[in-house]
């Protein structure tokens, strides 16, 4: 899975997440996740929680 900056990610819990910055490619990531109540939290994810890209960025 080759994540690139401002993709837009499943997370296994099933929410969404853009990427907005790559600690270490294939490990960590900091991304913007799309909370259920309509709030946007920033947070460290690891690759293990990252289901599926759902749309890669064209840069």
């Amino acid at each position: 899975m080759d994540i690139k900056l401002y993709d837009k990610v499943r997370l296994k819990s099933g929410e969404t997440a853009s990427i907005v910055e790559i600690y270490e490619d294939g490990i960590a990531y900091e991304a913007d996740i799309d909370r259920p109540d309509g709030s946007i939290d920033t947070d460290t994810i690891r690759q293990e929680d990252i289901a599926a890209i759902v749309t890669e960025n064209a840069a």
